[in-house]
């Protein structure tokens, strides 16, 4: 892939993640909605920004929305993956929250916890590649 396709590839991966990211802490707030939903674009922020991280650094990822497996991909020599060391909740919650199961409803604060998660890893990934050159504005 060319270097400006990645970078564009890139930003809007990022792009996708925040909206999904403003999207949560939205539901969140919203006490006449299910807290699933929040937990749920959680989950989908987290997939994304990983995956924008995954396209900068040109490391091909399987189709999975297994967090771990996506944040397992990143390089050891990225200091932000000290932050954050098991995404298991946000990967189950994928089928848990989206179709009816065995699995009990979360609740306010299971689905605060997530988005308080999602927010640490957009952070700090959007931190990481900024400090490696990256300059998102510039990339759309």
């Amino acid at each position: 892939m060319q270097t400006n396709d990645r970078l564009a590839d890139t930003a809007r991966w990022l792009y996708y993640a925040e909206e999904d990211l403003i999207t949560a802490e939205f539901l969140l707030k919203q006490p006449h909605l299910p807290p699933r939903q929040a937990y749920w674009y959680a989950q989908q922020t987290t997939e994304k920004v990983l995956k924008a991280l995954l396209i900068f650094l040109q490391i091909d990822f399987p189709g999975t929305d297994d967090l771990n497996i996506l944040w397992n991909l990143v390089p050891h020599n990225w200091q932000f993956k000290t932050v954050q060391s098991d995404l298991t909740d946000l990967t189950g919650c994928v089928a848990d929250v989206r179709y009816p199961g065995d699995m009990p409803e979360p609740m306010q604060t299971d689905a605060s916890e997530a988005v308080e998660q999602a927010r640490s890893v957009w952070t700090s990934v959007s931190t990481a590649l900024t400090e490696h050159g990256y300059h998102p504005e510039q990339d759309l």
